[in-house]
């Protein structure tokens, strides 16, 4: 086994690995840049090496700097964790070469598979179906006469790398160029590698994947599928194991298509193989089709450690050490049902708008689950890298009980601090489509206003919450109190006013409710809301106020954070008369502009485009006119308001 480790990776899976290296008893080293010198997989490693930059291409992309990293610190081997370098057949060869381990595929692996393409090619080869689409010769003009072959809409994917990034929806012609060219920015800045593919858009599918494990020794195995249909913008962000749209059937020739691919190219350490299922059709039968190989630790792989008993990590950390697996296929033994939610740093109802600052307290904290995060109460989220801060799993018996356990914990723990989606999940988690197992890869997008609005706290409860925390501060005093409470989706401002007989009027807006509240010293506030039910707040540890039921069942509990009012906006570029400034909505470096001083633009006509957390931003004018003075350039990197443009 290994004496001493290199972590290449940041934020959660960096942490995550590093309790594994922990456990066994293995030196770990973590690779940081400049903005996660302070991170918390800096504060968990037994070291940590600087990587002298702030984007990916400048620090986790840079292979000659993570080398170096490995070689100054004496470390064995490297864990490229997801993403960056963690699919990179080049990378691996060049750890071969340095005499350093790299825990992943074999090279020949990762470039049979770890291009999109190419595993196309490879599955079709091995009878493992695929869905139409075009993996030729990579320019604008090939693609652009594939995708009218193919017939629309298509989807338009980066050939490296995963996550959804590099990932563009096209249903007319006329919207193919742009997509083709965002697609390839996002590509190369996620994974350093511009190169595309096309595929016809599957409809109403299930995006269903099998975790393989195999060793040196010719042992291969699967470890049962996720299901990851909930996703925005092509990205995951509910994951569950086993699937609730796969039966016996649909099971063994999923992980059948799976391993028989695994052993055509030699598969060796973990990887999952993924597949879209589609819709059933006569007979009750579903068709799948082969989307691609992640030759890799998945973001997800908690859940099927959850329902196996197993650590991923510590077995790939075994296979790369040349040991064999300690078990068979017969050995392997499901029980239960895993679900896991991604807490990310965005705000669902602008877009899915990435956001940063400043935690007000421990992602996760609160909730009845288990977290993987990468921060901690204090840490700042950083605009480099992807809006990931967390991950939360539960295991129960039945999948009736994970989505309970998971729904709850959602609502009780907000991202206090910084914008977060954990109403959003909240939503899912309590809608009927989720519940039946009808959430397909689209369906959040084609329901969110409906979702959002479900994942809403009840008025009642945020009433309140924030009737506890004025009672609380002064038991004793009268007249009008206006605070700031966060529910997780927005921060509200409410005015609290005492009124006789320990009663309490709460309003915001043109919703008012009246309270009456009894409070025990240091003990919980019972309040009932006149007309409505009865609720209990308490304060709890992480300093967030709890509203549930006041007979404690628990189907009624969410939790609340009092917040200091939100900062001014800053002050916008002043323009000149009969002029208009367009500001960046959120800092990030300016990927693409495309007008040009003097062009003249209507409302709505894309001026820029924006990346920020490893998403593409379209920034478009508000309304008509001639661009007069272009602030910003390509590769610029701005702050949130400042100015990029005026129209005339």
């Amino acid at each position: 086994m290994f004496r001493r480790v290199l972590v290449a990776n940041r934020g959660e899976i960096a942490v995550r690995i590093i309790a594994t290296l922990r456990a066994l008893g293995i030196e770990s080293v973590v690779t940081a840049s400049i903005p996660d010198r302070a991170g918390l997989a800096v504060r968990r490693a037994d070291a940590w090496a600087l990587l002298p930059g702030s984007s990916a291409a400048e620090s986790y992309l840079d292979q000659d700097a993570v080398i170096a990293a490995a070689k100054a610190h004496g470390c064995d081997a490297i864990h490229p964790g997801y993403g960056f370098l963690s699919e990179n057949a080049a990378f691996a060869e060049r750890c071969a070469a340095e005499g350093v381990v790299f825990i992943g595929p074999p090279p020949a692996v990762l470039r049979a598979l770890g291009d999109k393409a190419t595993a196309r090619r490879f599955a079709a080869e091995n009878g493992v179906p695929i869905a139409p689409g075009y993996d030729g010769p990579d320019d604008d003009a090939a693609l652009t006469e594939a995708a009218a072959r193919i017939g629309y809409p298509v989807m338009v994917k980066a050939r490296a790398g995963g996550g959804g990034r590099g990932m563009r929806e096209v249903h007319t012609p006329g919207d193919l160029a742009d997509a083709l060219a965002g697609a390839r920015r996002e590509a190369a800045a996620a994974f350093g590698d511009p190169g595309l593919l096309l595929e016809r858009l599957i409809t109403g599918a299930h995006h269903v994947e099998v975790q393989v494990l195999g060793d040196t020794h010719g042992t291969l195995v699967h470890l049962g599928e996720r299901d990851c249909s909930v996703q925005r913008r092509r990205q995951k962000l509910i994951e569950e194991a086993p699937s609730p749209v796969v039966d016996a059937a649909l099971r063994e020739a999923l992980t059948g298509a799976a391993l028989r691919l695994a052993r055509a190219v030699g598969y060796v350490n973990a990887g999952t193989f993924e597949f879209l299922v589609g819709e059933a059709g006569d007979g009750g039968v579903r068709p799948f089709y082969f989307l691609e190989v992640n030759p890799r630790l998945q973001v997800e792989h908690r859940v099927t450690e959850a329902i196996t008993g197993l650590d991923l990590v510590e077995l790939q950390l075994r296979v790369a050490a040349g040991e064999p697996l300690p078990f068979a296929q017969q050995d392997v033994v499901f029980e239960g049902h895993a679900m896991e939610a991604r807490l990310n740093a965005e705000d669902p109802r602008d877009g899915f708008r990435p956001a940063t600052g400043r935690l007000g307290a421990t992602p996760g904290a609160g909730g009845d689950w288990r977290i993987d995060t990468g921060f901690e109460a204090g840490d700042t989220i950083p605009p480099h890298y992807d809006s990931l801060v967390a991950k939360g799993f539960v295991h129960e018996t039945t999948r009736e009980d994970a989505i309970r356990a998971l729904a709850h914990a959602c609502a009780t723990s907000p991202l206090c601090g910084v914008r977060g989606n954990t109403r959003l999940l909240h939503g899912v988690l309590t809608s009927e489509a989720f519940a039946t197992g009808g959430a397909d890869i689209g369906w959040l997008e084609r329901e969110l206003p409906a979702v959002l609005a479900r994942g809403e706290a009840p008025w009642e409860a945020l009433a309140a919450a924030a009737a506890s925390a004025v009672l609380r501060a002064n038991p004793f005093g009268g007249g009008a109190a206006s605070i700031h409470i966060d529910d997780g989706a927005r921060v509200h401002a409410v005015t609290v006013t005492m009124l006789p007989g320990r009663r309490l009027r709460v309003s915001e807006g043109e919703r008012d409710l009246v309270v009456r509240a009894y409070a025990t010293p240091e003990g919980p506030v019972h309040i009932t809301a006149e007309g409505s039910r009865s609720l209990t707040t308490v304060q709890g540890a992480d300093g967030a106020i709890h509203a549930r039921d006041a007979d404690s069942t628990g189907a009624f509990t969410h939790a609340f954070a009092i917040v200091a009012p939100p900062p001014l906006p800053r002050r916008a570029h002043t323009a000149g008369e009969g002029a208009s400034v367009v500001t960046a909505p959120l800092a990030g470096t300016i990927a693409s502009v495309r007008v040009a001083e003097g062009q003249a633009v209507a409302a709505g006509d894309l001026l820029l485009t924006m990346e920020a957390m490893k998403m593409e931003h379209r920034i478009t004018a508000p309304t008509g006119g001639a661009v007069t003075h272009l602030a910003a350039a390509p590769g610029a990197v701005v702050r949130e308001g400042d100015p990029l443009l005026e129209l005339r």
